[in-house]
């Protein structure tokens, strides 16, 4: 039973292997059902994997979370003067004890939004840093580089 987790195929599929792993072998793991990324697929996707800002400051503290956010134009409507400035990215990060700031969440608002999400749910599940999104470089041009590009706090 997967009360109040993520009703979707592919956590339940991964939730099946790490009970056949646990039942039939020597594993003790469990499925991790915080780090789920997930996709609306709307004429404007929407993506997340992790924490939204509001949980992880539940969760941690507010004067322990800091999110990051911009607003763009997707490459692909710079033609369509129709289309506004209708994507959004944001980040959520957990303030460490030695000032690092690690990655708890990611959203962003635009085309491809599964796609985008899934590229960057494992550095998520593995605990990118701030920094180190901050030192990646992005490809050009792609909606996917927006992650990396986030100048704005959010309080």
């Amino acid at each position: 039973v997967a009360d109040g987790k993520p009703e979707l195929t592919p956590p339940a599929v991964m939730a099946g292997k790490f009970l056949s792993r646990r039942l039939f072998g020597d594993s003790k793991k469990l499925m991790d059902y915080r780090n789920v990324a997930t996709t609306v697929f709307t004429p404007l996707e929407y993506g997340s994997v992790g924490y939204t800002e509001e949980e992880a400051q539940k969760t941690f503290g507010k004067e322990k979370v800091v999110g990051y956010h911009n607003i763009f134009k997707p490459i692909e409507w710079t033609f369509n003067e129709e289309r506004p400035n209708a994507g959004y990215v944001k980040i959520v990060c957990r303030i460490e004890e030695n000032g690092d700031e690690t990655v708890l969440g990611m959203h962003y608002l635009g085309p491809n939004a599964g796609e985008v999400i899934q590229g960057f749910a494992v550095s998520v599940k593995k605990g990118i840093t701030r920094e180190e999104m901050d030192e990646t470089v992005g490809i050009h041009p792609t909606t996917a580089e927006e992650m990396l590009e986030l100048p704005f706090r959010t309080d």
